[in-house]
């Protein structure tokens, strides 16, 4: 059954005919009001900003995820993620001129940013940079594949089964080389075109966010220790594979911040990248596995480094050497990773 509409409004921000439409009984009117904001902040430094935009401000983006086909590419991550994104911008490759974006009031909320208007500022200023930044390594990042495998002794006592935790494995691993090692290039340069182009106040306010959360969610990590324990001694763990799950569960859950700190970096924003990574070293890297802080540093410096205008060949290069920052923290649980990254035809 379709929800009611609560809301719907035409703008014209300059030359951006502005479409909103909305779900939601509150809060609208300051979310449309920032995105006014970033569409006029975009065009005054000359960005290449879509003629038309659709705002969709929703409950949640069930109604997005049912429109789309089977097997949808979208420019900012797969159809599976979207539930969890707070926002996210919808955009064909060969038409930028338009674009939908989608807000998920209950994804904000969950965060803590639907009442925080800086933070939501700083979320569509990085959504809208997106389309504007289509060309160069990040091109060329859509065309690359990678093939994984892993091997890990087996566990020194027979009687415990293998069991489902190396498909949990797979899956983890799987997810951690798309988002920091094949994709990353795509966040890379947008964080860096919304820094540059005068939202740097707001998506520095939004890493110190999303940085507080992350120091309030490491208080919970000794609940996972002793549930991974509590499997050990039941015998249908291994000690090794808890260990190893610990340690992908670290790197999945933070390292995503060194795409944010070299942003701050690569724009010249030192200062703001220093309190960051600060904030980090002192609330959050000191719960996790020590491993953890060594792959962070290794790619936040890969990161730095990434040239715009790479080649695919040097794109592919580039990309498998932050995966072996990945594979060198992983041996020290005693899995040896193989992923060889490729470019697609």
């Amino acid at each position: 059954m379709e929800r009611p509409l609560r809301h719907f409004s035409l703008h014209h921000v300059g030359e951006t005919e502005l479409r909103v439409v909305s779900d939601v009984d509150e809060g609208v009117i300051p979310i449309v009001q920032v995105e006014e904001e970033v569409i006029r902040g975009y065009a005054a430094r000359a960005c290449q900003v879509p003629r038309c935009v659709s705002l969709f401000i929703l409950r949640d983006l069930q109604p997005l995820l049912r429109r789309l086909p089977p097997g949808t590419r979208l420019p900012t991550g797969d159809a599976a993620s979207l539930m969890e994104r707070p926002v996210v911008n919808v955009y064909s490759f060969e038409d930028p001129s338009t674009c939908h974006v989608f807000v998920s009031r209950e994804s904000m909320q969950r965060a803590g940013y639907w009442d925080d208007v800086l933070a939501i500022r700083g979320l569509l200023a990085h959504e809208h940079a997106h389309p504007m930044v289509e060309s160069g390594a990040v091109l060329a990042s859509r065309r690359l594949t990678v093939k994984l495998t892993w091997q890990m002794p087996e566990p020194r006592a027979p009687e415990v089964p293998r069991g489902q935790w190396r498909a949990r494995v797979d899956r983890f691993l799987a997810e951690l080389v798309e988002k920091l090692c094949l994709s990353a290039p795509r966040e890379i340069v947008a964080n860096e075109l919304a820094i540059r182009s005068s939202f740097d106040a707001a998506l520095l306010h939004l890493d110190r966010r999303n940085i507080a959360n992350a120091a309030r969610s490491v208080e919970g990590r000794q609940a996972l220790v002793g549930r991974l324990g509590d499997r050990v001694r039941s015998g249908d763990l291994p000690r090794d594979a808890a260990a190893l799950l610990m340690l992908i569960g670290d790197m999945r859950g933070y390292l995503d911040m060194a795409l944010e700190v070299a942003a701050f970096l690569r724009a010249g924003r030192d200062a703001a990248a220093r309190e960051l990574e600060a904030g980090l070293r002192a609330s959050v890297f000191p719960a996790l596995e020590p491993e953890t802080l060594t792959a962070y540093e290794a790619l936040r410096d890969g990161y730095v480094a990434l040239a715009v205008d790479a080649t695919l060949e040097q794109l592919v290069e580039w990309s498998a050497g932050l995966v072996q920052a990945l594979a060198a923290a992983l041996r020290s649980k005693a899995l040896q990773l193989d992923c060889r990254v490729a470019a697609a035809a």
